[in-house]
């Protein structure tokens, strides 16, 4: 078969209800980067480099630092595995979730709209929205925390407060894509200076990280409260918003639309995400290196909360800026959170309903459905009930991975949408493997919660 014949062939497998009317995803900013055509290799990376560590916020956002506090706290670095293979399975979807976007100019949501039966998509649809409410709802506990840490502004306070960042992202997108993409990069050197040198502290020891990453412990499936927060570390490191998100923001590359410019793109956007998830790794396991050394092996292992970390770490690592070091990443982390959730809550409103609705208004509509709960449960519970939330919220995202994931496969797996673009079997049995683990580990939950 050509290639002329398989670019034919996908593009007359998807089926869209009017095809005249179909708007690029992110349209106004669809291919608005310039690509250098020749030069040196270096050029041409940092010319993709952007969308990759977009994607990688999702991956160290608050939600994650409830779960990896909780985890290195209360088992030390057991469930460091977990957080390895969660990125392993991360770096492996954001890779599809890429190609899709490249080889068929359409993002996940409105690859699933073109595929699925109308009742499938509105579920879909729901599903996602679920998930980015709770990313959402983690954003805004862990600024609002992150704020009355350094500030001393009340949690009810600082969540009502971070309405205001989607004036941010409206400021920063109006300025360019790449304004954007700097802002995120900027705030994520923040974030991993800061843990970096609590690291240098902390000193753990090489050789028991590595095997407890490398080398799993039977007590992550056996043990129920391990497992509770081993998935809700999976649910917090690979997000399922996130696939939507990466299969349109590398559309804002100007590669050439032609089948060797696609592969060259594909290329690229995955030596980007690559390398920007092995960031994310280094982040997500200091934050749970961090609290094992200093909660674990020091008798706090029931440290769980934001704020009880920030107040043990400086005695504890023996560092006095240690603990302002961990509020300053927070913040950066809840402020970065904003861009791709807002982002992902446009593409994923215009992919599965083709409904534009203004970022601001989008933004404050999301983020209000954030604050609403947060300030609920601080009224009512103080600081333990929003870290009861925030951790929950995790749970909720994990559970919501599967929506996203299995249709993500199914697409890229088959020759007959993707063409010459489809990935090997080899890829694609690991990919469904993937699925599986994912799916069994939430099946799991359920039992055990309906159980008791």
């Amino acid at each position: 078969m050509s290639d002329a014949e398989a670019v034919a062939l996908s593009r007359s497998a998807w089926r869209f209800d009017s095809p005249s009317d179909e708007q690029p995803s992110l349209r106004e900013v669809n291919a608005s980067i310039t690509v250098p055509k020749t030069g040196l290799w270096l050029r041409r990376l940092f010319a993709f480099m952007g969308p990759g560590y977009m994607v990688s916020v999702g991956y160290m956002d608050p939600g994650n630092w409830a779960t990896d506090l909780a985890g290195g706290a209360q088992f030390g670095y057991t469930l460091l595995f977990v957080i390895m293979l969660s990125n392993l399975m991360a770096i492996l979807l954001q890779a599809l979730a890429a190609r899709l976007g490249i080889a068929t100019g359409r993002d996940l949501a409105q690859a699933c709209r073109a595929y699925y039966p109308r009742p499938v998509n509105f579920l879909l649809w729901v599903a996602c929205e679920l998930a980015i409410i709770a990313c959402d709802l983690a954003e805004v506990i862990g600024t609002a925390i992150a704020l009355q840490l350094l500030f001393g502004i009340p949690l009810i306070g600082g969540a009502i407060l971070t309405a205001l960042d989607a004036f941010l992202v409206l400021l920063l997108m109006n300025k360019g894509f790449r304004y954007l993409e700097a802002f995120v990069v900027a705030l994520l050197i923040i974030i991993f200076g800061c843990f970096a040198i609590q690291i240098f502290v902390a000193a753990p020891p090489a050789g028991t990280i590595l095997h407890s990453m490398f080398v799993p412990s039977p007590q992550i499936v056996t043990n129920p409260t391990m497992l509770y927060i081993a998935i809700g570390i999976i649910g917090a490191t690979v997000m399922p918003h996130n696939l939507y998100l990466h299969s349109s923001i590398v559309q804002t590359r100007a590669y050439e639309r032609t089948d060797a410019g696609k592969r060259d793109a594909i290329k690229w956007a995955t030596t980007d995400s690559t390398i920007a998830l092995i960031l994310a790794l280094f982040v997500n396991a200091s934050i749970l290196i961090v609290a094992a050394v200093a909660f674990h092996g020091t008798g706090h292992q029931d440290v769980a909360e934001i704020g009880q970390a920030f107040e043990l770490l400086s005695p504890l690592l023996g560092l006095s800026i240690a603990s302002i070091l961990f509020a300053i990443a927070l913040l950066a982390s809840g402020l970065n959170s904003t861009v791709t959730a807002t982002l992902a809550g446009q593409i994923v409103m215009e992919g599965f309903l083709r409904l534009r609705v203004p970022q601001w208004a989008r933004r404050l509509l999301t983020r209000g459905i954030a604050i609403v709960p947060v300030v609920i449960v601080t009224a009512l519970y103080g600081e333990k009930g929003t870290a009861q939330l925030l951790v929950f919220s995790q749970v909720i995202l994990s559970m919501q991975l599967p929506f996203a994931v299995v249709p993500l496969v199914q697409f890229v797996s088959d020759k007959k949408k993707m063409g010459n673009f489809a990935i090997p079997r080899g890829v694609a049995a690991l990919a469904w493997i993937v699925a599986a683990i994912i799916l069994v580990l939430n099946f799991k939950l359920l039992y055990d919660t309906i159980a008791g």
